[in-house]
């Protein structure tokens, strides 16, 4: 009994060293959106994000097929909510998107690619939280738009020139842009 009671006080004691040097660290160096985060805290972040998509939602499969009418939809709303963090090529190297923490993904990598269409769609319709991923899921944005966003999103490696400045055109604006009139 006395050495797991030992063992317990020299577990509390290094906790709160570890408490202490984090604390210190965080006081002297801050903690900015500028910097890259460590691999440690990215696989923690990710699992966690994993961790909250339930398994049900993460083995659904979309039930539209990537037809050219649905895969334009999912353009139309990507190009009005997606593209300020994520770019109208998906690759998230905006103004935005730079300042945001942690960075939006590149959404035509195999690390977004390869996650299922149920859990993209539980990303798009709840949001992540603690990053800058807002639910779109209810109200004006219906599920049927949140699947096709996967079928756009599926179709980003791909992306043609013309589908790209579709989506620029589609892209939100200011107040100033929006004096000057539609974009052509």
């Amino acid at each position: 009994m006395f050495r797991l009671i030992r063992t317990l006080v020299v577990l509390l004691v290094a906790l709160v060293a570890a408490a202490a040097v984090a604390v210190f660290y965080i006081q002297h160096n801050g903690i900015s959106a500028r910097e890259e985060p460590g691999q440690l805290e990215t696989t923690i972040a990710r699992q966690l994000r994993h961790l909250a998509i339930p398994a049900g939602d993460r083995e659904r499969t979309n039930p539209l097929r990537a037809s050219a009418e649905n895969v334009r939809g999912g353009l139309e709303h990507f190009g009005d909510r997606c593209t300020a963090c994520h770019g109208n090529d998906g690759g998230a190297d905006t103004a935005l998107g730079r300042g945001l923490y942690p960075k939006p993904p590149d959404l035509r990598q195999s690390r977004t690619q390869s996650l299922s269409d149920g859990e993209l769609f539980a990303i798009i319709r709840n949001g992540v939280r603690f990053t800058g991923m807002p639910a779109f899921g209810g109200g004006e944005h219906g599920d049927d738009d949140s699947w096709k966003l996967v079928l756009f999103i599926r179709h980003l490696p791909s992306l043609t020139p013309a589908e790209r400045a579709r989506l620029e055109q589609l892209n939100p604006r200011g107040p100033d842009e929006r004096e000057k009139g539609p974009r052509k």
